[in-house]
């Protein structure tokens, strides 16, 4: 069987460390530059001939430059006679443009997929897509992993009224995410209908269902400007909710994010290390805004991309540690 060669891209380097080390490997070299041009340069420091390549970037921070990156990483190892090289993308790009929602509207995520193929990617590892159609987007194979395992053991470990709580999406696509964690803890589900005039602000919610005297817990897979979870929790406290949390698997927190939910009613933010947040996490000045150690999830998934571990302990089932992947802030 192929060595796994693991290599690192410039948007999370602290994740990728985090990976080698669970894994025992050294992380492999790789020196990323650009030219007065901004052309990006990548150099493998080390030979992958007949080797597993393993590359993580995320979609984030220089999102288009990380993107290109990524490709010539993994260009450069398939025409250095790799035997198979895997794309680790915990935050996937351009998720959001899944789908034509107006005339003339690109499909970005799906020339995303495209240009991950013709770069020469095998396999691709992700978590939690904005669309779960993605995976449908390419010709390759595509592991699509939930963080729902380290949510359910971080809501029972640290919500001590989690037995009274409502699951509640922020908008309805989120709806199968929800339900699917509330009939895991047993407990009810709402949602909340949002209407926007126009990107990243909304007009109008509605919500349905009933949280009077409730722990409400909002689940969504991500928070750019926070506009929206932001007004979900308000809108459940005047709804009576007695209590408000917040799951995320990205959390982007961009432009007013970080002001703004530091300004809303929420006991806990949590999300997901698929982007890096110590820096953001210091922009928040309330006491309940902490960092936990991150990441064991994403090293499963490498193990069972070598036919180590039962794939379905990965999709569904709490995995040892598994909470470990959150960070709380």
């Amino acid at each position: 069987m192929p060595n796994i060669v693991l290599f690192s891209g410039s948007s999370h380097h602290d994740l990728s460390q985090k990976v080698a080390d669970r894994l025992g490997l050294d992380l492999g070299k790789v020196i990323t530059k650009k030219f007065s041009n901004q052309e990006t340069c990548v150099e493998i420091g080390e030979s992958v001939r007949g080797e597993d390549v393993y590359i993580v970037q995320s979609g984030c921070g220089e999102i288009n430059d990380n993107l290109m990156e990524l490709l010539i990483m993994i260009n450069a190892c398939k025409i250095a006679s790799s035997s198979r090289v895997t794309a680790v993308i915990p935050c996937f790009p351009y998720a959001r443009q899944d789908k034509k929602d107006k005339s003339r509207a690109p499909i970005s995520a799906k020339l995303v997929a495209n240009m991950l193929s013709v770069a020469g990617a095998d396999h691709i590892i992700t978590m939690d897509l904005h669309a779960s159609q993605i995976q449908g987007f390419f010709d390759i194979a595509v592991d699509n992993l939930y963080a729902e395992p380290a949510v359910l053991q971080w809501i029972r470990e640290n919500i001590p009224e989690w037995k009274n709580c409502i699951i509640v999406s922020p908008d309805a696509g989120g709806a199968k995410r929800v339900t699917s964690i509330a009939d895991r803890l047993n407990v009810d589900f709402a949602l909340i209908h949002k209407e926007r005039k126009k990107a990243n602000e909304v007009d109008r919610m509605v919500l349905v269902g009933d949280v009077k005297d409730r722990v409400a817990i909002l689940v969504d897979d991500m928070a750019d400007t926070c506009g929206t979870i932001c007004h979900a929790a308000d809108k459940l406290i005047d709804a009576g909710a007695v209590k408000v949390y917040a799951i995320l698997t990205h959390g982007i927190f961009s432009g007013p994010a970080i002001s703004r939910i530091n300004n809303a009613p929420f006991e806990a933010v949590v999300v997901t290390n698929t982007i890096p947040q110590e820096e953001k996490m210091k922009a928040f000045v309330l006491k309940k805004y902490t960092i936990l150690q991150t990441l064991k999830t994403l090293t499963g998934l490498l193990f069972i991309s070598r036919d180590v571990v039962d794939t379905l302990s990965m999709f569904r089932q709490v995995i040892p540690d598994s909470a470990q992947s959150l960070v709380i802030v």
